[in-house]
């Protein structure tokens, strides 16, 4: 049976290029792990930076963000509050950098991230747009180049420790383990995600991660094949060892689970994610 995990996926990054700061919000809990991961990214050289994922609206934090300046462009990764609550104040705190997600609900001043391999600017820095829906259908990385470094910065798709989840119904487990197949082609490559440490190979991570779900999806199956008749009766059975304070989470990813058998054998689930 895949027990709960959470050690990292992969080998922890040593060190980061020089040009890759972190600045860590303070929230931590169960699902932000430290706190809300910052990435603040500037060139050797370069005047202006560029920050991924402001975080929460924490004044302090953001007053911490703001002093790296001055910056040109922030990045999102994904919709969540713990990413992006923080954007408006901090697009005050720097005097209206637009701020550009996948969803035009977050993006502000600038246009929506769109197309795959979209060249997003920074200066000195090459920054490509890779479009990862799964944890939350907006979920985009970003692969940044300068020179022969290159960094993957992976939001909630993969974690610094332990796994993510696929929040349904605006994730879908189909879209996520696709995307961690396109994330286990970026081999040797530090990834630098939403929550917890950085880590030296962002393939390994998802690799990992593709095994973990896919034990799980088994889980599954063999739950609903002993009789389970809710996502609740599934959480229960497959995430036994899971501490009951987090079951509600659990669940997203169990009701994305379902969704995804249904469509692989062409049954209905519906009976089972609506209870």
């Amino acid at each position: 049976m895949t027990g709960h995990f959470t050690a990292p996926a992969a080998a922890l990054a040593d060190q980061l290029p020089g040009w890759v700061t972190l600045l860590r919000a303070p929230n931590p809990g169960p699902m932000t792990l430290d706190g809300t991961n910052t990435w603040l990214l500037r060139a050797p050289g370069q005047e202006h930076a560029v920050v991924v994922d402001p975080g929460p609206a924490d004044e302090e934090h953001l007053a911490a963000v703001a002093a790296r300046g001055p910056i040109g462009l922030v990045l999102i990764t994904h919709g969540h509050p713990d990413h992006t609550e923080g954007s408006p104040r901090l697009r005050d705190l720097l005097d209206g950098v637009p701020v550009r997600a996948a969803d035009p609900a977050h993006t502000l001043g600038g246009e929506p991230l769109t197309t795959p391999g979209d060249s997003l600017g920074g200066p000195g820095l090459d920054i490509r747009l890779v479009p990862t829906p799964g944890h939350t259908g907006d979920s985009v990385c970003f692969v940044v180049a300068h020179g022969d470094e290159r960094v993957v910065l992976t939001g909630d798709t993969i974690l610094g420790r332990g796994t993510t989840v696929v929040a349904h119904p605006d994730g879908h487990l189909g879209d996520y383990l696709a995307s961690l197949e396109l994330l286990s082609t970026y081999r040797g490559i530090p990834a630098l995600p939403g929550h917890g440490p950085a880590l030296a190979d962002c393939a390994a991570a998802a690799e990992f991660y593709l095994a973990h779900r896919r034990a799980r999806l088994d889980q599954v199956r063999a739950a609903v094949a002993e009789g389970a008749t809710t996502a609740a009766e599934v959480v229960a059975k497959v995430y036994a060892d899971v501490d009951r304070s987090l079951w509600w989470a659990a669940e997203w990813s169990v009701r994305a689970q379902l969704e995804h058998l249904g469509r692989e054998s062409g049954a209905g689930t519906a009976g089972l994610e609506q209870a």
